[in-house]
């Protein structure tokens, strides 16, 4: 494990680089610090001759990522970026980064956590592992990646349930509708992961860049969406209906959004 990141670990096992998020107490929910180390971390990787694939996981097995810490703002992330932290360069460096970038999912998988698994090129989950979109629930939305690109996983019906009901999907529920590629017993996890790694270690990595390049041109108009998306929900953040829903959460109570809209 490398000892520069407070957030995140980083561990290359085989021909696999490991970056875990490390924040077990908040359910693995990122802030500014922890989305600027997964940049760190994913350049790391990209950079590394002898890594041929990318395993993004949380720490421990209650939560992969939950999303935005909503203890560190008050309706922006801290940080830097568009939203207050550069959210926006780690969703575009798990597109670019020329490697396959496999989501571990070993528990929750909520929010903007659902949205980088997502944008992972693989996925592969444990079977207590749980995933939904909450946005409308606390006062805010993801109108790029999070939808566009979630559609084309799941189908449109099925994304716009996703997003509007705001239900948990099961880790078999995930996988019948698309968003997932795999699931296991959480005491096969790791094994199953280090299957597909090794596999992908012995794979040309000139041929599986361009692969997934190609892929990835395939839905790349998504990117000036999410990017349109990412100001425009920062505008929201300043609203007092999205304030609301903060507050709401922190409160553990029933956001009363319809007070704003007289």
């Amino acid at each position: 494990m490398s000892a520069q990141y407070e957030d995140i670990l980083y561990e290359v096992r085989g021909r696999a680089a490991w970056i875990v998020i490390n924040r077990p107490k908040v359910y693995n929910a990122f802030r500014g610090r922890t989305v600027e180390e997964l940049i760190q971390a994913f350049q790391r990787a990209g950079e590394d001759r002898a890594v041929s694939s990318i395993v993004l996981t949380g720490a421990g097995e209650k939560a992969f990522c939950t999303g935005g810490d909503q203890s560190s703002h008050d309706g922006n992330y801290d940080g830097r970026g568009v939203v207050g932290l550069p959210i926006e360069e780690l969703q575009a460096i798990i597109r670019d980064v020329p490697k396959p970038v496999i989501a571990r999912v070993n528990g929750f998988a909520i929010g903007g956590g659902n949205v980088l698994a997502t944008l992972c090129d693989l996925t592969i989950a444990a079977e207590h592992a749980k995933f939904a979109q909450v946005g409308p629930k606390v006062g805010s939305f993801d109108a790029g990646w999070g939808t566009a690109l979630l559609a084309r996983h799941v189908g449109d019906k099925r994304a716009r349930e996703i997003w509007f009901l705001n239900e948990q999907l099961t880790a078999a529920q995930a996988m019948d509708y698309g968003l997932v590629n795999k699931v296991v017993p959480m005491a096969e996890l790791d094994a199953a992961v280090t299957v597909w790694t090794d596999t992908i270690g012995e794979r040309s990595p000139t041929a599986l860049a361009f692969l997934k390049r190609s892929f990835n041109a395939d839905t790349d108009s998504i990117r000036g969406i999410s990017n349109l998306a990412l100001h425009a929900v920062k505008l929201f953040y300043a609203t007092a209906e999205s304030k609301e829903g903060v507050n709401a959460f922190n409160e553990k109570r029933k956001p009363d959004f319809h007070q704003f809209l007289d």
